[in-house]
């Protein structure tokens, strides 16, 4: 599908009449994250989108790192709705997909019936810890993925740093392409870099939303997730998985996909 002359790979399956789910996935995994969460939702009626965006998708691959601005990642996933001509659909992020959901929702909340995002907070919500908990720390790893040479670093040793942190062979794999880890690192380096606050700025959400958090991520802690809901004014819901990694749409497939259900039930 191309969308202001990129060519993005995205999967639509699915009951042909079901209300719309578009996915989003984060880094540095594409959309095949929501494989197994993918069924649940079709059993329960509902249409799915899954979209390998910027940089994970070979023909959405621009070379500078400015390409990556916050800005270009909503544009691209309202583009990708415009072309399939869905008027609203529920919205479901993780990680990095879920910084882009909050910003979606907080800037198009006509396009979207229920939010659901698993692991990242509310922007504004992770400012006021990264100020208040150990999130600093947890997020610590970020100037590691903005510094010049990160590539060969998270490559090196047959990617040994990426599956420490639980990354498998057959997600690292997509990486290994020519210029694929760049694009995917310069989502971190236009966005974290310069006035971080503005870019990161984002509206409080009036939709239905859910936060899905697991009290294992060594990334994201309780309180970005939590306070999430002083920023989404309508109805929320803070639903915590124990035991289960920062990788929840992998890992718990099955917990993602009932709170996506439960959203869908909402208009």
């Amino acid at each position: 599908m191309t969308v202001d002359g990129l060519t993005f790979d995205v999967r639509i399956s699915g009951p042909e009449r079901g209300p719309w789910v578009l996915l989003l996935h984060g880094f540095p995994v594409n959309g095949t994250c929501y494989d197994a969460v993918l069924p649940r939702l079709h059993e329960s009626g509902l249409r799915t989108v899954v979209l390998d965006q910027r940089g994970y998708s070979p023909g959405a691959r621009p070379p500078g790192v400015e390409d990556y601005h916050l800005d270009h990642l909503v544009s691209d996933a309202i583009g990708v709705l415009d072309e399939l001509g869905i008027a609203y659909a529920i919205l479901v992020g993780h990680d990095w997909g879920g910084i882009l959901a909050w910003h979606l929702a907080g800037k198009y909340p006509d396009r979207f019936t229920g939010l659901v995002v698993a692991s990242t907070g509310h922007p504004s919500a992770m400012r006021d810890a990264l100020a208040a908990s150990d999130q600093r720390e947890r997020s610590s790893y970020i100037k590691d993925f903005i510094a010049e040479g990160a590539e060969e670093r998270l490559l090196a040793d047959d990617g040994a740093v990426l599956r420490k942190a639980g990354v498998t062979a057959e997600e690292l794999a997509p990486l290994r392409e020519p210029g694929a880890l760049t694009a995917a690192l310069n989502w971190y380096r236009a966005n974290f870099a310069g006035d971080i606050k503005a870019t990161m700025a984002c509206p409080p959400v009036e939709i239905p939303t859910t936060l899905v958090w697991s009290d294992s991520d060594p990334a994201l802690g309780r309180e970005q997730a939590e306070a999430s809901g002083r920023y989404a004014y309508s109805d929320f819901r803070f639903c915590v998985l124990s035991g289960v990694d920062h990788w929840i749409p992998q890992k718990a497939p099955a917990a993602l996909a009932s709170e996506i259900a439960l959203r869908s039930t909402i208009f």
